[in-house]
């Protein structure tokens, strides 16, 4: 049996966990995973230590499940699309497995799945259930497709291949709710998304003869549109769009002046070697960093772009 299954087999109280910044492919990763636990008659807890989750995954199935507090009586965790142990956001004290498509195992121990060919991490748990004969329901599947859609950027990213369409077709083959799913991730948005959009398209700037767009936004930003961290990634997203645009990057200012970093790619430029310089994880074409205080938006742009000159 898998190492993996070996040890959900032997666990009590299991807890699904979604990173620090839940993103779609995090929380459908959970909730897909969280669904075939249930079938196991398992004690099952849905963990993220942010309260404030985008409601646009609310869609989700066990979405209103979903804590702010770490269970005690658990010994065992699975951690969703958490690179690194920082991204929990809290210390996990049971054994704790990783399930990721950009992370090196190192960073957990034995107990990790980890897959860098695959577009997010719904597509490694897809992989997952078909390699070990576990059936994918209509929650599942549900689930799957949406983490897979948003990573995709609704099957627009360059990374979307035959194998991602063959998986779909897959999905909804199993009862994914594709329409509900497209209704919720690639339309909605909320007045605080759309807010913030003004605010980075006004104040965006283009670096390197246009080569790079660059977006700076300060926590003043952030709680005068009253958005949330996720909604400034559609935005990097869409810059790639841009004819000459190669890199995406946005430094994000949070409360206490931390600044978080994302880049985003076309297929020439490998973003995880910039975002490596700042001890950050991705893959070849989405990848994150943290800054810390007190570096300022301007010095950490900067700095930032320094490197990403020597790469480009």
């Amino acid at each position: 049996m898998n190492k993996i299954l070996e040890r959900i087999e032997s666990a009590k109280h299991i807890v699904v966990i979604s990173h620090i910044d839940p993103n779609a492919d995090s929380i459908s990763s959970a909730s897909a995973f969280y669904t075939y636990l249930l079938r196991l008659h398992k004690k099952i807890s849905f963990f993220c230590v942010t309260k404030e989750i985008n409601q646009n995954l609310s869609f989700l199935p066990w979405f209103e499940k979903i804590r702010s507090s770490f269970p005690s009586s658990a010994d065992l965790a699975i951690a969703l699309n958490c690179g690194d142990k920082s991204r929990i956001g809290v210390a996990i004290e049971c054994d704790l497995i990783n399930i990721d498509h950009h992370s090196n195992n190192d960073k957990y121990g034995d107990f990790s799945l980890v897959d860098n060919s695959c577009i997010s991490t719904t597509q490694v748990l897809f992989n997952f259930f078909k390699e070990n004969n576990i059936s994918i329901n209509k929650k599942m599947a549900t689930a799957l497709y949406a983490g897979i859609l948003d990573e995709t950027f609704g099957f627009m990213d360059e990374s979307t291949d035959g194998t991602v369409f063959a998986m779909i077709s897959e999905l909804i083959a199993c009862g994914a709710e594709y329409k509900l799913c497209n209704d919720f991730i690639m339309k909605r948005i909320s007045l605080g998304a759309f807010r913030l959009k003004a605010i980075m398209y006004k104040n965006m700037h283009l670096e390197n003869e246009a080569k790079i767009a660059v977006f700076c936004v300060s926590d003043d930003d952030m709680k005068s549109s009253g958005a949330l961290g996720e909604d400034c990634e559609s935005v990097l997203k869409e810059a790639l769009f841009l004819p000459s645009v190669e890199v995406a990057l946005l430094l994000k200012q949070n409360s206490d002046l931390s600044i978080r970093g994302s880049l985003r790619s076309t297929l020439d430029v490998d973003v995880l070697k910039i975002a490596s310089s700042f001890d950050g994880d991705g893959d070849t074409h989405r990848a994150g960093f943290n800054i810390k205080a007190p570096l300022t938006l301007d010095d950490a742009k900067k700095k930032v772009l320094e490197i990403i000159y020597k790469e480009m």
